[in-house]
């Protein structure tokens, strides 16, 4: 069961939120005919999707997550659900800033922090400014090193080689899973997540998002590094990589070692879309590790 819930991001910006519960254990919990539910309190877990990606992205890690927390994804600015900034405010400090407002609106607090690129970026921030709020941490597949001016370009050339608008959903998943030439080897789930963000127009397929905005999104990421900020956070914190993602193994690991309790995991024959790539892999290496850090707050 999925339910949705509006959320008022920084300066006023209607942000949706989407909860994914267990109607089971719901019932238990309300006294119904299968007696008390023996699990633990539903903890809260606060998925971040990242650039370009939406809550729905998280569906399959929520459901087994929902069986023992409470998980809620987040439509953050100008993704998914949620509305773009009247004054197209995208830097850094609004999508922490949303994030923190969705814990407090949604009573999450504190909270396991789950995000993937931008959102990993974003959780960091927030556990670093507002330790209060956080109690574990999973970054998957984000650099903390600056990317750089060229790497702005390159994507810069990549949305403008989007064959948009798309004819068919088929066409979409065949060419971010098999034609983009910008892939290295052909990747199914690719093409999965990337048919979850278009919508269907009078002459084709086209993103739900700006493209545009998306590059403004990622100029707030790409000229700075944020060693600072990750050697701020307090909690438990697991680095996620795929062993053919963005995040090298030699950074991921200084990462780990900067963290004050960092732990390293890699998913093998995964890319940057780590738990889409690999969802089994992806829940041995996280489900552990949140039981163990949130078992420490039971």
């Amino acid at each position: 069961m999925v339910r949705r819930i509006d959320v008022t991001g920084a300066e006023g910006v209607r942000l949706a939120a989407w909860e994914f519960a267990d109607p089971l254990k719901e019932t238990q919990r309300s006294g119904g005919p299968e007696g008390p539910d023996p699990a633990p309190p539903p903890y809260g877990v606060l998925l971040l999707h990242g650039l370009m990606g939406r809550a729905g992205h998280w569906a399959d890690t929520a459901r087994w997550l929902s069986a023992r927390y409470r998980a809620v994804g987040l439509d953050q600015r100008g993704h998914g659900r949620s509305d773009g900034p009247q004054e197209d405010a995208f830097g850094r400090e609004e999508f922490v800033a949303d994030a923190e407002a969705a814990i407090e609106q949604l009573g999450l607090a504190p909270v396991a922090l789950v995000g993937h690129a931008m959102g990993a970026l974003t959780a960091w921030q927030l556990a670093a400014r507002r330790p209060d709020l956080v109690r574990a941490l999973v970054i998957c597949d984000m650099r903390a090193s600056a990317l750089g001016e060229r790497s702005q370009r390159e994507w810069e050339e990549w949305y403008a080689s989007w064959p948009v608008p798309f004819a068919t959903l088929a066409d979409v998943r065949k060419w971010f899973g098999e034609d983009d030439p910008t892939l290295e080897r052909p990747r199914a789930s690719r093409g999965d997540f990337f048919a979850e963000v278009m919508a269907e127009s009078p002459d084709g397929w086209r993103p739900v998002f700006c493209r545009e905005q998306m590059l403004r999104v990622r100029e707030t990421w790409v000229h700075d590094a944020h060693w600072e900020e990750l050697a701020q956070v307090q909690c438990p914190t697991l680095v996620v990589r795929g062993l053919d993602g963005e995040l090298g193994r030699a950074e991921a690991q200084e990462m780990v070692r900067v963290l004050p309790r960092g732990i390293y995991a890699e998913v093998p024959d995964a890319g940057h879309l780590v738990h889409y790539d690999q969802p089994a892999g992806w829940r041995r290496v996280v489900e552990p590790f949140l039981q163990a850090a949130l078992a420490d707050h039971s």
